[in-house]
């Protein structure tokens, strides 16, 4: 809102009224239009290098206060490209802050840059070749690449080259799938990007078979799951299948998607883990090492990280 005040903007009134927005849902394409439209509305508050430097700095800032230890922002600089002259500077505003950030005692940020299934696979290419370029192990780098967008759009398979570009600069894969579309287009993306990680992938449990895979292949999903329940993919926590992804041995990171519309941060996942789904310390504690484990964070914090799960399962009462 205060983005939108000093450049004159209108926002919808879903956006300033009672919040969270009240979103509908994403299962047929009219719910995930008016998703995006709020989702756009916001993006284009963001006008300037100083806005987009806020962005990432009071994304670390907050992260840190809730004790996270390792922050991965995706972002499309294409978004952002005509108010800072193109994207190769949207992106290196982005990783500046990142890095500053990071040294100033927020949470360490890295990035990951992501191409829209509604834009030209060819588009894809270009931003991966960017992404190879910055590509790192560290805050202020890229970490990985991804797909987002409404899956139902663009054929996943010709977004492969892309992938098999940020894949040979040694970037994680980490394509959106799962969520709106079920087990076969999980596996369709399986098959065309090999990817690390998956963002969302929850319905994938409609066919063993392909959670079986993703367990063997050691693909990570990130889940959160008020996004799952908000967007109307399932009715109610209770229903997001964390537990049984789990049971079925498939590595899980939880994960807050987009805390502007759904309103809910990663803290508040844990807590709807265990208050919701069941999971108890050692569940809520191998989640947490579920998400260390997938994450691109340095050797040296991952293991500092595992260190200090297991020292808070060791505190936790009995």
């Amino acid at each position: 809102m205060e983005l939108a005040a000093g450049h004159g903007i209108r926002l919808p009134d879903a956006l300033v009224g009672a919040w969270p927005p009240r979103l509908a849902s994403v299962r047929d394409e009219r719910g995930w239009f008016r998703f995006q439209r709020l989702y756009d509305a916001a993006r284009a508050c963001v006008r300037a290098e100083e806005d987009m430097r806020r962005l990432v700095r009071e994304a670390s800032v907050d992260d840190a206060a809730e004790g996270s230890r390792w922050l991965e922002l995706q972002v499309d600089p294409t978004s952002y490209a005509p108010f800072v002259e193109g994207i190769t500077p949207a992106l290196e505003i982005v990783l500046d802050e990142a890095a500053a950030v990071s040294a100033a005692g927020g949470a360490p940020v890295a990035i990951i840059v992501a191409a829209s299934r509604i834009r030209h696979p060819l588009d894809a290419r270009t931003l991966a070749r960017l992404a190879a370029r910055y590509a790192g192990d560290g805050p202020g780098t890229v970490v990985g690449f991804g797909l987002s967008n409404d899956e139902r759009r663009g054929e996943t398979r010709e977004f492969a080259p892309a992938f098999a570009i940020a894949r040979k600069a040694g970037l994680a894969l980490m394509p959106h799938t799962g969520e709106l579309l079920g087990p076969n287009a999980v596996e369709e993306t399986l098959d065309a990007m090999q990817p690390d990680r998956l963002g969302h992938g929850v319905r994938s449990i409609e066919d063993p078979r392909v959670v079986e895979r993703i367990a063997a292949d050691g693909v990570a999903l990130e889940v959160c799951p008020a996004s799952n329940v908000a967007l109307g993919v399932y009715a109610e926590p209770a229903d997001v299948p964390v537990r049984a992804l789990v049971e079925a041995g498939v590595s899980v990171a939880l994960g807050a998607d987009d805390p502007l519309l759904f309103g809910s941060r990663l803290v508040a996942q844990y807590a709807l883990a265990r208050d919701v789904l069941g999971f108890d310390d050692a569940g809520l504690a191998e989640l947490a090492r579920g998400s260390v484990r997938a994450a691109r964070m340095p050797a040296a914090l991952r293991t500092s990280t595992l260190n200090a799960i297991d020292d808070w399962l060791a505190a936790a009462p009995v």
